[in-house]
């Protein structure tokens, strides 16, 4: 009988992911979730909404098809790209951005009742025995009302499942200024200017002090970038995201960010698993 290796005597866990929409999943953890599977982790994506309010350029969708359905289609897709065992929706609409009348729809995702949407999400952690949740900041990492509650939604589902880890995707705003004033000097310009809602760079994300985890995923940026692809009625091939070079890919997106709940000021860690 062949000795154990360290990777097969390895513990693997569930990671169960939860987004707002279609594409969320490949910009904010793509590469988390990609080197998760890739390390032998079950990675479940839960996503609230199916992106139904996304902008699309006029002729893209198949005669007959929804916007909703067909980003259903590309999520399969990009989940496949990053080593998704299971995709799940929650089932709410789309809220778009606030002050929008979609916002004040009923079925929209921040509408919903937190305590009811909270037992959905939690039944899913709980038939999945999961071990580590990430669901957004508390500000939706650039106001989006969907990202805020999937905040309050997962936080709350969290508690209802006694899930024990969760951390709060976010971004790390003194990195992502730092790099719009190195790209200023060089007069290249830095972030998807005209492409989406209107950002306040001074309020993306969070202040470094504030986050625990920093995740390596520069091994996984070929995986993050087609899983981007795969959303291609938001990010087509014109997209800022998929035509810079592979060098200012790595260092825009070679790291992601995180806040472990639940851990004292100044934790620093590289994972989100033991």
């Amino acid at each position: 009988m062949g000795v154990p290796t360290c990777a097969s005597m390895r513990v693997m866990a569930t990671l169960v992911t939860f987004h707002a929409h279609p594409d969320d999943e490949a910009i904010a953890c793509g590469g988390t979730m990609a080197r998760a599977a890739a390390e032998g982790h079950r990675v479940v994506l839960v996503v609230a909404t199916r992106g139904e309010h996304g902008e699309v350029e006029a002729g893209f969708l198949p005669p007959g098809t929804s916007l909703a359905d067909h980003r259903v289609v590309e999520t399969e897709a990009a989940a496949k790209v990053l080593g998704v065992a299971r995709v799940a929706f929650l089932g709410y609409e789309d809220s778009g951005m606030i002050g929008t009348p979609e916002n004040e729809a009923p079925a929209a995702f921040w509408q919903a009742d937190i305590e009811a949407a909270a037992t959905r999400l939690a039944a899913i952690l709980t038939e999945e025995d999961a071990d580590v949740l990430t669901v957004y900041d508390d500000h939706g990492g650039y106001g989006h009302p969907d990202h805020i509650q999937v905040h309050r939604v997962g936080i709350r589902a969290a508690d209802l499942a006694g899930t024990p880890r969760v951390y709060e995707s976010t971004v790390d705003r003194d990195y992502i200024l730092a790099l719009r004033a190195q790209a200023a000097e060089s007069g290249e310009g830095f972030g998807p200017d005209g492409e989406g809602p209107e950002l306040d760079w001074n309020e993306l994300g969070s202040p470094r002090h504030m986050i625990t985890t920093t995740v390596d995923v520069t091994g996984y940026l070929d995986q993050k970038r087609d899983a981007m692809a795969a959303h291609a009625s938001q990010i087509g091939p014109e997209s800022f995201f998929l035509n810079m070079t592979p060098e200012v890919f790595a260092v825009t997106w070679g790291t992601e960010w995180f806040i472990r709940r639940g851990v004292p000021a100044g934790t620093a860690e590289d994972w989100l698993f033991e």
